[in-house]
């Protein structure tokens, strides 16, 4: 049985995604490649915010939109007029979930909110701040979600200024947490409970996905007053651990904190005395004396190639990884045998590959997305096919602006 042939958790399952940028569709999308049926409320004039955010093809299309929006139907609909709130009231009518990722009380001021809507809904909420607390007002983007949630602190060299991860990761991280919640709420309502369930509001916020992976920093901080801060790609409690210079200027990931994978680094090196030395016994003698060991594996890894490291490390059954960029990932073998990259067939683009779902369903590998929808593309599918407009209904909603 192929991927495409066998019906995945989600089949059956209707997600509107009414959000913008990252967080939201990200939400959705996860959703989409479980099976759910995703379709995308844009704004009529223009669509999302994403369609517009480079790089750019030589014609002027979006990559950013050709990933992010991948995997659903597109409708356009002016939530903030009374004409297109009813109709979005009668398009949630057929759906399970709705995610959205607007300001705390704006889908209440069009009449969109939990409240207005059927109470069977999964309603998924993106924000900065959350829909509760002090701060629920304020606006926010990643970089706000990494420096309220703290990471931004933890991010970067010691005696250097803090840097951003180099993606969205606030954004990511809380439409993955946000999709996992709506998986499970779906699964309350419709299996726990009996099929008797209502549905749930998910109140998901940037900075609190980001405080919820920050590891030991709160009780550390709270149990022993200790307050983390920026070690760059070393650790604080073990070593050896860095980014290893090559003698082809790549970088080499090698991670060799315990008793066991210290050991066999230094075999790997050819310097197995230095694991038999009394002054390194310990994982805390090590992580104490991380700057003399890290130099000790970067006087190695300077005299080989970074394949010559990596194969090294491999043999010797040492945590390792080569800084891949893009083009690496496009040519390694693992990555294509796997179907971690996938060719979707964009309707302006053409074939892209692109990242493919991160999780894969047993053991058949799952059919590409579809790829990223025009803007109303499927207005007359959806409006007409599915919440019941007729045709002039439908020419009357886009002369009025509704659609």
């Amino acid at each position: 049985m192929c991927a495409a042939d066998r019906a995945l958790p989600l089949a059956g399952v209707r997600v509107l995604d009414v959000g913008t940028r990252i967080a939201a569709p990200f939400c959705a999308g996860l959703l989409g490649e479980m099976g759910a049926d995703v379709i995308k409320v844009e704004v009529p004039d223009g669509g999302d915010f994403m369609r517009g955010i480079g790089p750019f093809t030589d014609d002027g299309y979006s990559l950013w939109w050709a990933v992010e929006g991948r995997g659903r139907r597109s409708v356009t609909c002016n939530l903030r007029s009374a004409e297109g709130q009813a109709l979005f009231l009668r398009l949630a009518a057929t759906a399970d979930v709705v995610v959205e990722n607007f300001r705390p009380g704006t889908m209440e001021r069009w009449h969109l909110g939990p409240t207005d809507l059927d109470a069977s809904l999964v309603y998924v909420r993106i924000s900065a701040f959350g829909q509760t607390g002090p701060d629920s007002h304020r606006p926010g983007l990643d970089r706000v979600g990494i420096a309220a949630g703290g990471l931004l602190h933890l991010t970067g060299e010691p005696d250097r200024p803090p840097v951003r991860v180099g993606v969205n990761i606030s954004d990511y991280l809380t439409g993955a947490f946000a999709a996992q919640a709506a998986t499970a709420a779906l699964y309350r309502r419709d299996i726990a409970d009996g099929g008797r369930g209502g549905g749930e509001v998910i109140d998901a916020a940037l900075h609190a996905s980001v405080l919820r992976v920050l590891e030991w920093t709160i009780p550390a901080a709270d149990h022993l007053g200790m307050v983390r801060e920026r070690t760059g790609n070393r650790l604080d409690n073990a070593a050896p651990g860095d980014a290893f210079p090559t003698a082809d200027g790549r970088w080499v990931q090698i991670v060799a904190g315990s008793n066991a994978n210290f050991r066999r680094l230094c075999i790997a090196m050819g310097r197995e005395e230095v694991a038999d030395d009394p002054a390194w016994a310990s994982t805390r003698d090590r992580a104490e004396h991380a700057d003399e060991l890290n130099n000790l594996v970067a006087a190695w890894t300077r005299t080989c190639r970074a394949v010559e490291v990596e194969h090294a490390c491999i043999d010797a059954g040492v945590p390792v990884g080569i800084a891949r960029s893009a083009d690496d990932l496009l040519a390694d073998d693992h990555i294509r045998e796997r179907g971690d990259i996938v060719e979707v067939v964009d309707p302006v683009a053409g074939p892209v590959r692109q990242q493919g779902p991160a999780v894969h369903l047993g053991t058949t590998m799952q059919a590409a997305p579809k790829g990223a929808p025009l803007l109303g593309e499927h207005n007359t599918e959806v409006w007409c096919g599915l919440v019941g407009l007729s045709e002039q209904e439908l020419a009357a909603a886009r002369a009025s602006g509704a659609v």
